[in-house]
């Protein structure tokens, strides 16, 4: 089947049987919301942006606590994890807040194991000179039913960091610059260290469509979700493009 992104809600379960069309899937590698919290004035109502500036793209989705986003994380993950094989993982992006509602679900979802976390040093934007410093980090959690075996002599190391910017290749300029956009780079060896060519790769949370485009590039197949109409079509845009380049050295 030509891939798509499906425009849905990835918590409902005809969304996700939509998109997997009665597949399953090897990896679940998804960047769902993070655990931020609402900003309150202290009378308890919500407080403006910073700035009173306008936001053009979608507004940041804020938890009252944490709490909440754990009956969300509730809702969608053990959904998406029952669609994946037996040895299959999920890689789940998330922040500090957000870790330990994903490890609880996950866990009650039949993935225990976390594996390792993989860690994104996020590069700061060029300034004016050579210097750039990576001042924050984000991490994406790497969960299995059951332990890794332990690796043989000569196997390839699995790697747990990255260093790159927001936007290496212009791909998130190009795409809406979604607030979540993470680059080929840093998810290259996500895909090939947890899924080999062929494999299904899913995104409950397609974004701008960073983790289908970099899964179509290295081979696998891909099924994704977007909630939002305006980027659920600029994934399948973005998907469509790929599908249609001509084969290197063609």
């Amino acid at each position: 089947m030509t891939p798509r992104c499906i425009h849905g809600d990835a918590r409902l379960p005809e969304t996700l049987a939509e998109a997997l069309a009665g597949r399953r899937t090897s990896l679940l590698l998804t960047d769902p919301p993070y655990c931020l919290l609402s900003r309150r004035r202290k009378g308890g109502d919500d407080r403006e942006p910073r700035g009173g500036r306008k936001i053009d793209r979608q507004p940041v989705l804020r938890f009252d606590d944490v709490r909440a986003y754990r009956r969300f994380t509730t809702e969608w993950l053990p959904g998406a994890a029952a669609t994946v094989t037996d040895n299959g993982t999920l890689v789940v992006w998330t922040n500090f807040l957000g870790r330990d509602p994903i490890l609880s679900v996950a866990a009650d979802a039949g993935f225990p194991i976390l594996a390792g976390e993989f860690t994104w040093a996020k590069l700061s934007r060029e300034g004016g000179g050579n210097e750039r410093l990576a001042r924050i980090y984000e991490v994406a959690l790497v969960l299995r039913r059951a332990p890794l075996p332990s690796p043989d002599l000569g196997d390839p190391s699995r790697p747990w960091s990255v260093v790159a910017g927001y936007d290496e290749e212009g791909e998130a300029d190009r795409w809406g610059s979604h607030p979540n956009h993470k680059p080929f780079g840093v998810l290259e060896p996500l895909l090939r260290t947890w899924s080999a060519p062929g494999d299904l790769v899913l995104d409950c949370f397609a974004g701008s469509g960073s983790i289908p485009a970099a899964a179509l590039r290295l081979g696998r197949e891909v099924a994704c979700i977007e909630l939002e109409a305006t980027w659920a079509a600029r994934v399948s845009a973005r998907i469509g493009e790929l599908l249609s380049a001509p084969a290197p050295g063609a």
